[in-house]
């Protein structure tokens, strides 16, 4: 039995704007602190053993310039690799190239803080299903990792019999509504950032929006 209104409320989430050489791209991003070592997170976040207890299994050259392949998702090139502090990659998926970059943030007392940023150039997906198309899959990734640094447990982040679940589906309605509150935040519609919000929330769940 998961928690779940409270992991949702453990993570912090932004939306924002970076400008890159080819134009304006949204960012999105999300954090959440640990009760570990940046090491010991860092390992978590890396290492082909057990990136698959908790997120997905990852093949490839894990290393600076590398190329790596996430199982059933993303490929992309490892940009810069600084360990304990993070990483940059490109997210190649579905034929459309976006960026991740990770950073660890020690926080005091063995505590460390996960930030991950995903870059991407709007375009009509993001119209249709604004930040949650992506922050509720991310979401999901750090509850699986919240739940692998706390007790050592495996929770694969597509497990698709979990996600179908009640308790699954209210965890896919809190975050894809947070992220709507984070949209609006951000652009300062509401109504826009709303019916995103449950586009997305329709699109994970099967559910009508």
């Amino acid at each position: 039995m998961i928690e779940v209104t409270g992991q949702i409320n453990a993570v912090r989430r932004r939306v924002g704007e970076r400008v890159l050489e080819a134009g304006t791209a949204r960012t999105v991003t999300i954090s959440q602190t640990y009760d570990t070592d940046a090491e010991n997170l860092w390992d978590a976040c890396t290492d082909p053993e057990r990136l698959p207890r908790w997120f997905l299994p990852v093949s490839g050259d894990l290393r600076l310039g590398g190329r790596f392949q996430i199982e059933g998702n993303a490929a992309g090139t490892i940009e810069r690799c600084d360990p304990p502090e993070g990483f940059s990659a490109t997210w190649e998926f579905a034929g459309q190239m976006s960026w991740i970059e990770v950073r660890l943030i020690p926080e005091g007392d063995g505590r460390t803080r996960f930030e991950l940023e995903h870059i991407a150039h709007a375009d009509d997906h993001w119209e249709q299903f604004g930040p949650g198309a992506v922050g509720v899959g991310w979401d999901m990734a750090v509850l699986g990792l919240a739940l692998h640094i706390a007790a050592g447990a495996d929770r694969h982040v597509a497990d698709p019999g979990w996600a179908a679940t009640d308790e699954g589906k209210e965890f896919t309605r809190l975050s894809g509504a947070a992220w709507g509150t984070a949209h609006a935040a951000a652009d300062g519609d509401e109504a826009l950032a709303r019916a995103c919000a449950e586009r997305t929330i329709a699109a994970y769940t099967g559910e009508t929006a």
